[in-house]
């Protein structure tokens, strides 16, 4: 009696699940691990954080975190970054809003510092702060990272939306950059006194509204 010849299908492994994630898979694991690392970042600082922990708490394996980032500092770094865009956010909208939509230079500047502030007292960023204040001689690059990538850009952003202020005559500039600076030196001020302030509303808010006003009677047209 002949023997069957039996045929078995194979399929294709699916990705994801044990074969290489497809991009969507890759996307959300480095957001996952971005998180992961930047809650555990700002709970327990630079020192007390392990790439061990990260990729426990993350569900990874550390093989697949050393895959994404060299060492822990290259890890912390990209936390940074992730922080900075997410801060610069507000400045870039205000500037793109301004041009397409334009307000009054009052209203524009008093939305941007309501973003401003409201970012810049949470306890992710007051945290990121801190850390990077720690670090700062031991690893001056990321010091230095945190500077040109946080304020300089956020100059620039808020320099953009000034000199189209200026351009329309609304106001009058010499320096677009030096009066950004000073706009953002106004609003924030001592990082470490804001923090303080952010838990007393009413002051802020007083302190808010007195920051425009004194940079809007340096800037208006005579």
């Amino acid at each position: 009696m002949a023997k069957e010849s039996v045929i078995v299908a194979t399929r294709p492994a699916r990705l994801g699940s044990g074969g290489r994630p497809t991009r969507k898979e890759a996307v959300r694991r480095d957001a996952r691990l971005l998180d992961v690392a930047t809650k555990l970042f700002m709970e327990r600082g630079f020192d007390g954080t392990s790439i061990d922990a990260v990729a426990v708490t993350a569900g990874m394996s550390k093989p697949t975190v050393y895959a994404r980032y060299r060492d822990k500092r290259d890890l912390f770094t990209a936390v940074l970054r992730a922080t900075i865009q997410r801060r610069l956010a507000p400045l870039s909208a205000a500037a793109a809003a301004a041009k397409v939509n334009p307000k009054s230079v009052e209203r524009t500047l008093h939305g941007l510092s309501r973003h401003l502030l409201a970012h810049a007292s949470t306890p992710e960023v007051v945290m990121l702060r801190r850390t990077l204040a720690a670090q700062t001689v031991q690893f001056p690059e990321v010091a230095k990272l945190g500077y040109e990538e946080g304020w300089l850009r956020g100059v620039r952003a808020i320099a953009t939306l000034l000199q189209q202020f200026a351009d329309r005559g609304q106001i009058k500039i010499d320096d677009p950059a030096i009066a950004a600076d000073l706009f953002l030196s106004l609003v924030l001020g001592n990082t470490e006194k804001l923090h303080v302030i952010a838990t007393r509303p009413k002051i802020q808010e007083q302190r808010r509204v007195a920051a425009v006003k004194l940079f809007l009677n340096g800037v208006s047209p005579r």
